[in-house]
């Protein structure tokens, strides 16, 4: 029996996925005036959708032929273009049925209404109180069960009325099964006991629960024990923000300290291409005095085995001055000899500074190599 039902549903439902592929604007214009028969107006099988001989802009009039539908009761209805006018809404005081004929007004409680449309009955006096938004279980207080309109203010321990209807689903590998809705007319924070029919109230979470209405969330899991809600937010221990913290700020020391050593390294490296540098110049430096030293020398050398001005003069002070100045600049700077410690600025300082003594020393010997030559080719002349 189950298999028929089954298979009747999955013709149900192919031939309503392609009547609504099938309703275009186009073929919308071409169902308006087609016969159809109010006999035929009916629920889906397991989703208890609405369905008719007609497309879903047009509805099944009295005369038994297809006409535009006069109201909506979504604010984007299905199956219209976005050019099309649609139905307009209706006032708060009526309703559109699932028809989509007209708008009425709303009904009394004891009038027959459509499968799951509380918005059809009439809200009581009290409905602020009553009214359930957050889950559905009524609208502004009414409530529509086994087609009679409602309200839902039972309290606890009052008998109550329940509607269990049973819906298919489809699960992985479109395998199906049933999901039963349970609803009654007990106010917020209290159920309707199907066996009792008497409002009992809800359960919180951890307590044994058979189905979600039981729980104050909603929420019956399949240990059959009430959870939190389903879009409730989750909850950690404090344990777990310490673990955080502790990586968080674990990672930033261990990554300032890695870049700490790695930029050690690299430093180290450009001083150990600095100090090359200094040495290379240092080297470069003590040619030029040993080319000073013996041009020097060979000065010391000219006829009659002085110079012209004796061993005293101020050329050969001044040549010892700078000789005994050469010996104390030819040790490097060490590393924390300057006054903040620093190696390179110390460094180049030095490097400045000999160099510009070198320059001064070089011009010193030049113009008196050619002074003295001058004195020389004199004493030949004479």
């Amino acid at each position: 029996m189950f298999s028929t039902a089954s298979s009747y549903l999955q013709i149900t439902l192919f031939l309503s996925f392609s009547s609504l592929l099938l309703s275009t604007p186009v073929l919308a214009d071409d169902a308006f005036g087609e016969e159809c028969s109010t006999a035929n107006n009916r629920l889906q099988v397991g989703t208890y959708q609405f369905a008719s001989d007609c497309d879903s802009i047009t509805y099944c009039a009295s005369n038994n032929t297809c006409a535009y539908r006069g109201c909506r009761k979504d604010v984007f209805p299905f199956g219209y273009d976005s050019i099309d006018n649609l139905p307009p809404l209706c006032e708060s005081n009526q309703f559109c049925p699932d028809e989509g004929d007209a708008c009425q007004d709303l009904l009394a409680v004891g009038s027959d209404c459509q499968l799951n449309r509380d918005d059809e009955c009439a809200p009581p006096d009290d409905w602020r109180e009553l009214a359930d938004s957050k889950y559905g279980l009524n609208v502004n207080g009414s409530v529509c069960l086994n087609n009679k309109c409602m309200w839902a203010n039972k309290t606890l321990g009052i008998n109550c009325t329940v509607e269990n209807t049973a819906y298919i689903v489809y699960g992985s590998g479109n395998q199906e099964s049933i999901n039963i809705v349970s609803r009654g007319d007990c106010k917020k924070g209290l159920y309707c006991d199907s066996q009792d029919l008497v409002c009992i109230e809800q359960k919180s979470v951890g307590e044994s629960c058979d189905a979600d209405k039981e729980c104050k969330s909603f929420n019956c899991l399949s240990t059959l024990v009430c959870g939190d809600e389903i879009d409730a937010a989750a909850h950690v221990g404090v344990w777990v923000y310490i673990v955080v913290a502790i990586c968080i700020f674990g990672g930033m020391i261990g990554t300032l300290v890695g870049l700490f050593y790695l930029h050690g390294k690299q430093r180290e490296r450009e001083r150990e291409k600095r100090l090359a540098y200094w040495r290379e110049q240092n080297a470069f430096r003590q040619n030029i005095m040993q080319m000073r030293d013996t041009a020097h020398a060979s000065m010391l050398s000219l006829p009659n085995g002085a110079n012209t001005n004796g061993s005293n003069s101020a050329r050969s002070t001044l040549y010892s001055q700078a000789g005994l100045a050469s010996e104390e600049s030819n040790m490097p700077i060490l590393q924390n000899s300057g006054p903040g410690g620093g190696r390179g600025s110390n460094l180049r300082h030095q490097n400045y500074a000999e160099s510009e003594i070198s320059d001064v020393d070089t011009g010193n010997y030049v113009r008196e190599r050619e002074a003295d030559g001058l004195r020389y080719r004199s004493a030949q002349a004479f």
